[in-house]
């Protein structure tokens, strides 16, 4: 393929090598004339394990070149990268000018080109960039998008020290693009890369990369918080962690990460709450730990505004235990909710199967009846009367696709879980999506 590769920094200078290096030609483009004279020579024009022996090899065999001359690029290539930097503004804020002055260099060029033309946008935008580039391009060129031109969302996910290696060896690649054919070509583009291929909605592609970081940032901190909690204990912190990162199943995993209600249950608020109690107990401050517990306080008021804004007084709820096949109702979120929604004048009935509450014993039995004390005026006992008396249904955990197909589906559904077979009826509402 012949392709084009516009700012020639980290991303672009390893895009450049990497992509000649599997055998296809490319052009780099740059205001910096310095920067292209450095690849017009066979030098990378960053410090990178491997790039400089890729540069010089490409540019042995031909395969790279560059320019300062974006409309020559983009006129002899049927593939524009997008990898020019998107710096924060000073109140944090991106700076997306440089990425819409590729847009518009990048659709002055077509005006006078046939043949269709792919962008790929490899930067770190936010979400709405791909259509704002499309727009750009549309305007500039006086072409249509996803007929002479179309714009894919590609994150690169290229670590400093070991990016070439990233380049061919990624965990994924991401992709995402109103234009199959365009999505077609990229992944091509990538044929000779070893980890699979996505496509993705191009709003899931613009904001991974975000997401990645900002929990790359918090397992740093959190380890960190960890560390030194071992440090006062006498505790080696690194075997600690290396035991952690042994559990697949639940700490290196997807367990747990799929938005949702908010944690509750026997074990996860009282082993957090033992944790900062002892960080506090040494004197160390541990925020990130600190607002575990306040974070999943908002989420629960969270669930509250949306119930209460559907203006219903009437609200029954399809479970009450804090997680699905359990009578454990100790910390149970849905508690907490069901108890505030009385405090606040709200008609509440409960249908659970696996809560019986003269069967209850011990902490679990003390625990509802010092929350909820008429807890059994308020449970119903069968789906039949839930279904009839409540104008809002609640789904705090996991239902069986036998049980949810019995509700009206004219009622107000306020989905926990995110059960699929619920999403298409009319008045529904999810928590987090």
């Amino acid at each position: 393929m012949n392709i084009s590769v516009l700012g020639l920094g980290y991303v672009g200078c390893v895009s450049l090598g990497c992509l000649a290096k599997n055998g296809h030609n490319v052009i780099g483009v740059d205001v910096n004339e310095f920067k292209v004279g450095l690849i017009n020579k066979g030098t990378p024009t960053i410090v990178e394990k491997d790039i400089d022996k890729i540069i010089a090899e490409g540019f042995e065999k031909k395969r790279i070149r560059a320019t300062t001359d974006y409309y020559e690029a983009v006129i002899k290539s049927d593939i524009s990268l997008i990898c020019v930097g998107t710096p924060s503004s000073a109140n944090g804020h991106l700076n997306l000018g440089y990425i819409y002055k590729c847009a518009k260099q990048i659709g002055t060029a077509l005006k006078q080109k046939n043949s269709h033309h792919i962008v790929v946008i490899r930067s770190t935008v936010l979400p709405g960039t791909n259509k704002k580039v499309g727009e750009i391009i549309e305007e500039q060129s006086n072409k249509k998008l996803n007929t002479d031109f179309s714009v894919v969302s590609n994150p690169e996910f290229m670590r400093e020290g070991s990016a070439v290696s990233d380049y061919f060896n990624p965990p994924l690649t991401v992709i995402g693009s109103e234009n199959a054919d365009a999505l077609a070509v990229t992944e091509k583009m990538y044929e000779n890369t070893n980890g699979p291929i996505e496509r993705v909605d191009i709003s899931i592609a613009e904001i991974i990369k975000y997401i990645n970081n900002s929990f790359h940032a918090l397992k740093i901190v959190f380890a960190n918080e960890v560390g030194n909690i071992c440090k006062q204990l006498n505790i080696d912190s690194h075997e600690v962690m290396r035991i952690f990162g042994k559990d697949e199943k639940l700490n290196i995993s997807n367990a747990y990460f799929k938005p949702g209600f908010a944690y509750g249950g026997s074990c996860l608020p009282k082993d957090l709450k033992a944790l900062t109690t002892l960080a506090h107990d040494f004197y160390l401050e541990t925020p990130v730990l600190n607002a575990i517990e306040s974070s999943n306080d908002y989420h629960k008021k969270n669930a509250l505004n949306i119930i209460l804004n559907t203006g219903k007084d009437r609200i029954g709820f399809m479970g009450i235990s804090f997680k699905t096949g359990t009578d454990d109702l100790r910390y149970s979120p849905a508690v907490d909710l069901v108890e505030k929604l009385i405090g606040k004048g709200k008609d509440v009935k409960i249908f659970d199967d696996n809560v019986n509450i003269s069967k209850l014993v011990g902490v679990n039995k003390s625990y509802i009846e010092e929350k909820l004390p008429h807890i059994s005026s308020i449970m119903e006992e069968n789906f039949r009367k839930l279904n009839e008396f409540a104008d809002v249904i609640v789904i705090p955990n996991t239902l069986d696709d036998s049980v949810l197909a019995q509700i009206d589906k004219n009622k107000i559904i306020i989905d926990f879980v995110k059960m699929a077979s619920l999403q298409n009826y009319p008045n529904y509402i999810g928590l987090s999506w």
